[in-house]
């Protein structure tokens, strides 16, 4: 696996080495080993799956401390934008964000610390997402940012007029009225 590093700090985007052939392809998609040695100590504990049709935009989650998430996403079909925004006290990069493309062809993955918010937006017709956890879901210390917040510089592409949001989301805070409960 390549490890490809963002702007910020924690953040990367993994790239799989794929074996194809005539029969098909191959590729390891997680390796608890490599992982370790190429990105960092990190032990997952929980697998989700979505599926979602085109427009739907989910986040900006993250869980409050003490059950704060790392995440390691794909795509298994489709194509979606992935956003990690930084929404640690103190960070140099405090509400920036990096956004990848991830897609059922080119099997990246993204990589997302404790101390971000995370969300994404479907642009194909449907789109299987899947991520890891480092610590099982606690409903009580869920916690977003508004994924329309346009101070966040995020480029979603897709219209506005076709976003669909859960109500949940649309309560989400402006960064710019939000306490965040992680330091750098």
């Amino acid at each position: 696996m390549e490890v490809i590093k963002t702007d910020i700090e924690g953040v990367v985007i993994i790239e799989p080495r794929i074996f194809k052939d005539a029969r098909g392809y191959f590729f390891e998609s997680f390796s608890q080993r490599e992982f370790e040695e190429k990105v960092g100590h990190v032990e997952f504990v929980q697998d989700n799956e979505s599926m979602s049709s085109y427009g739907v935009m989910r986040g900006l989650h993250f869980q409050r401390p003490p059950y704060t998430q790392a995440k390691l996403v794909r795509c298994v079909r489709g194509k979606v934008l992935d956003v990690a925004v930084d929404i640690r006290k103190g960070s140099p990069t405090y509400g920036k964000h990096v956004a990848v493309e991830l897609t059922e062809d080119n099997h990246r993955q993204f990589f997302i610390p404790k101390g971000f918010a995370h969300g994404f937006a479907v642009l194909s017709e449907t789109a299987v997402f899947q991520y890891k956890c480092d610590e099982f879901y606690h409903p009580e210390t869920d916690g977003g940012i508004s994924i329309l917040d346009d101070s966040l510089g995020i480029d979603w592409c897709i219209p506005t007029e076709y976003a669909i949001l859960s109500e949940k989301d649309t309560k989400h805070p402006l960064l710019k009225d939000f306490s965040s409960p992680f330091v750098f």
